[in-house]
C-alpha cells in the first residue's frame, strides 16, 4: 500500500498477559500498512513482557515496561512516540475485528475534515464468548452527549496532529479521559460514525469501566473544564449539562430512588427532549402507584 498514510497504534498495557496476545494478534492481522504499534507497558508484574518478545521479529512493534503513573500517562508517552497521520488507542484486552484499520483510513482519507471515525463493535466476556453487539445510530455531538450514541475507544480512529494539539489525554480526568479527547476534538472539528462492525470489546472486573463512581465524577469534570463549551451553540451547552447527569445514572448506581429521580429531572430541565425520551416512572421515586399516575399523567399531557 505505497503512500498510504501510517498508523499509529498506541496500546497501554499493565497486568494484560491473559489478553495482549491475542490484541496484539488482531493488529497484526490486518490487510492494512504502514502500521507502527506502541505498547507502554506500566512495568507489569505477569506474562506480558515474555508475550511481548515473541513478537520480536515485528518490525512494526515497539515496546517499553517501565513504571508509569497509570493508563493516562502510558497512552500520553504512546503520543510523544507515534510518528503516524492516523492514530488509535486500543486497550490491551480489546481487539479489532478484519478490515477495521483498512475501513477507518478509507474514511478519513474521503473526508480530511473529519477528526475521528468510530464503528460499531461487540462484547465479549474474558473467555471470549460474544455478549452483545452495538449498532450505534449516525454521530452527532448532541446525540453523545445526550447519550443516544457513544464514542467506543476499541473502534475509533483519529487525526494525530488534532490530537496531540488538544495535548493528548488529560491527567484530571483519568476515568474519562478517552472521552475527554472526543470532546475536545468534536467540538471543534466534525466526525463520523462508519457503518462497520469493527472491534471487540473486553467485559471484566478488572477493567475501569466496573469504577463507575468515579467515571461520573471525571466526566463531570470534563465537562465543567471543557475548553470552549462556553462559546459552542445553546443546544450543545444545554446538551452538555444533561449529560452530567445522565452519565452519574449511567454509572454510579449506589444511590436511592430520590437521587435517581433528581438526576433525572436534572437532565431533562437542561434537556427537555429527554421527557418524551425517558419513561415517565423514572422521574417518580415514590413505588409504582405514584409511577402509574405518572405514566397516566404523561399520556394525557401527551408526552408519552
Amino acid at each position: 500500500m505505497s503512500g498510504q498514510p501510517l498508523v499509529s497504534i498506541i496500546v497501554p498495557s499493565y497486568n494484560q498477559g491473559h489478553f495482549i496476545r491475542r490484541t496484539l494478534e488482531s493488529i497484526f492481522a490486518q490487510d492494512y500498512r504502514p502500521l507502527e504499534v506502541l505498547v507502554i507497558d506500566g512495568a507489569s508484574t505477569d506474562n506480558t513482557v515474555a508475550i511481548l518478545k515473541e513478537f520480536s521479529d515485528r518490525p512494526e512493534l515497539q515496546w517499553v515496561s517501565e513504571r508509569d503513573r497509570g493508563v493516562v500517562d502510558a497512552v500520553n508517552k504512546g503520543f510523544a512516540r507515534a510518528t503516524g497521520t492516523i492514530g488509535a488507542i486500543q486497550s490491551s484486552d480489546d481487539f479489532y475485528l478484519p478490515g477495521a484499520i483498512a475501513t477507518a483510513v478509507s474514511a478519513l482519507c474521503a473526508d480530511p475534515t473529519l477528526a475521528f471515525v468510530f464503528g460499531d463493535i461487540k462484547s465479549v466476556d474474558a473467555s471470549g464468548k460474544e455478549l452483545n453487539r452495538t449498532a450505534f445510530t449516525p454521530y452527532s455531538l448532541q446525540a453523545v452527549l445526550t447519550k443516544e450514541i457513544w464514542i467506543p475507544q476499541p473502534s475509533t480512529f483519529f487525526r494525530m496532529d488534532l490530537a496531540k494539539a488538544l495535548g493528548g489525554w488529560r491527567e484530571s480526568v483519568p476515568y474519562s479521559a478517552d472521552t475527554d479527547l472526543w470532546l475536545r476534538m468534536a467540538l471543534k472539528h466534525p466526525a463520523r460514525k462508519i457503518d462497520a462492525l469493527m472491534a471487540e470489546r473486553s467485559i471484566h472486573e478488572a477493567q475501569r469501566d466496573t469504577q463507575g463512581k468515579k467515571i461520573a465524577r471525571d466526566y463531570r469534570l470534563s465537562i465543567d473544564t471543557l475548553p470552549g463549551l462556553s462559546e459552542a451553540p445553546r443546544a450543545i451547552r444545554r446538551a452538555a449539562r444533561a449529560s452530567q447527569a445522565l452519565m452519574e445514572l449511567r454509572y454510579d448506581h449506589n444511590v436511592g430512588e430520590l437521587t435517581r429521580a433528581g438526576r433525572y429531572w436534572r437532565a431533562a430541565l437542561a434537556w427537555p427532549p429527554l421527557f418524551r425520551r425517558e419513561s415517565a416512572y423514572q422521574f417518580v421515586p415514590f413505588g409504582p402507584l405514584a409511577r402509574a399516575l405518572a405514566s397516566r399523567l404523561a399520556r394525557t399531557l401527551g408526552l408519552r
